[in-house]
C-alpha cells in the first residue's frame, strides 16, 4: 500500500473534490452520483482524476467491471468524513456566538419509531425548526451499532437507540419505554384460535431479530422456534404478514395492522417485553448550540408523556 501524502495547503478546491468523492462513494459510482451532484459524468471523472493527481494514488477502479474503491480510496473516504465533520463542528462553534440558531443537526434514528404515539422526536424537531428556521436537519436511519459509531466518530450529533449496552464514550438521555408483543397475521392458523386454546407456541415457525438484543429480550425470542430472521422490525412485519410466521413487534408499529384486522397479539399477558430507548451524544464533545437546543426539547417533555 502506498503512503498517503498531501503536499501544500488544503484549498477550497481540495474540499470541493473531496465532497464530490464522498458523494461518488456513497452513490456507488459515477453514474448514480450525477443526479445527486447535478453535474455530468465527465465532470465527475475529471474531478476524480484531479483528486487522484493531488493525492498521488488511485482512489477507485471504474470500468466495465464496475465501480470499487482501492485500499487507499477506503482510507481517504473515512478521512474525508472526519474532515467534513470537523469543518461542520467549527461552523457550529462559530454559530454559538450568535443568538440565532444556524448550522446542521445530524441525527441517527433506529428504524420504525415514527409510529410512537407520543411523537417526542417529531415534536422536538418541530420546535427546533421553529426556533431556528435556518437549521438544516439530516436524519439517517440505521441500526443501533452504526448510530453509536456515527456519534463516536463525529458524523452524527444525536442518536436515538435502544439501551442494549452502555458505551463509555457516550452520554445517555432516557426517553421512553417501547412495549412489544407477539403477533400473527389474519392469514395464520392461530388468528382464529382463542388464547385459551392456542397451546404451545413453540410448535409454530417464528421470525426473530438478527440484531442485538438485551439478554432479557433475547430470552423471550428463545422461547419460539426460529426459522427466519430479519435485520430490522420492518423485515419482521413483512414475514408476519405472510401468514407463515409469528413474531414480536412494537405495539405502536403493529397497531395499524391490528386496527385493520390483519394482525392480532397472541397471549399478550404472557408474551411481551419492554425496550428502553434513549438519546445519545458523545461525551466530551464541544458545545453545539443546535445540538443542545434539540436535546433540551427532546428531554424536557412532561413526565406524563415519557413512555
Amino acid at each position: 500500500m502506498s503512503k498517503i501524502q498531501l503536499k501544500g495547503q488544503l484549498s477550497d478546491i481540495d474540499l470541493r473534490l473531496l465532497r464530490i468523492y464522498k458523494v461518488v462513494v456513497e452513490s456507488g459510482g459515477f453514474s448514480a452520483a450525477e443526479v445527486e451532484l447535478n453535474i455530468s459524468r465527465a465532470a465527475i471523472s475529471i474531478a476524480m482524476s484531479d483528486l487522484e493527481s493531488r493525492l498521488g494514488f488511485r482512489l477507485c477502479q471504474r470500468g466495465r467491471s464496475g465501480f470499487s474503491l482501492t485500499e487507499e480510496g477506503e482510507q481517504i473516504y473515512h478521512y474525508t468524513l472526519q474532515l467534513l465533520s470537523s469543518i461542520e463542528d467549527f461552523r457550529t462553534q462559530v454559530n454559538t456566538l450568535h443568538t440565532q440558531l444556524k448550522g446542521e443537526l445530524n441525527i441517527g434514528i433506529t428504524d420504525n419509531l415514527v409510529t410512537m404515539p407520543h411523537m417526542r422526536i417529531t415534536n422536538a424537531l418541530s420546535a427546533l425548526k421553529t426556533q431556528g428556521p435556518d437549521v438544516t436537519i439530516n436524519i439517517r436511519m440505521a441500526p443501533p451499532n452504526e448510530i453509536e459509531l456515527g456519534i463516536l466518530d463525529g458524523r452524527l450529533h444525536i442518536g436515538i437507540v435502544p439501551d442494549l449496552r452502555a458505551l463509555a464514550g457516550l452520554e445517555y438521555f432516557p426517553l421512553y419505554q417501547e412495549e412489544s408483543q407477539l403477533y400473527c397475521s389474519n392469514e395464520h392458523p392461530l388468528f382464529a384460535i382463542t388464547d385459551n386454546n392456542i397451546g404451545k407456541l413453540s410448535l409454530w415457525d417464528a421470525v426473530v431479530p438478527a440484531y442485538a438484543q438485551t439478554p432479557e429480550i433475547k430470552a423471550c425470542h428463545q422461547q419460539l422456534t426460529s426459522t427466519a430472521t430479519a435485520t430490522d422490525r420492518e423485515g419482521i412485519a413483512f414475514l408476519i404478514l405472510t401468514g407463515r410466521y409469528i413474531g414480536y413487534l412494537p405495539a405502536h408499529l403493529a397497531d395499524q395492522w391490528v386496527q385493520a384486522g390483519r394482525m392480532r397479539a397472541l397471549l399478550p399477558e404472557q408474551y411481551h417485553y419492554s425496550t428502553q430507548f434513549s438519546a445519545i451524544s458523545r461525551k466530551g464533545a464541544r458545545s453545539n448550540l443546535v445540538q443542545q437546543t434539540f436535546l433540551e426539547y427532546l428531554t424536557s417533555e412532561p413526565a406524563s408523556s415519557k413512555h
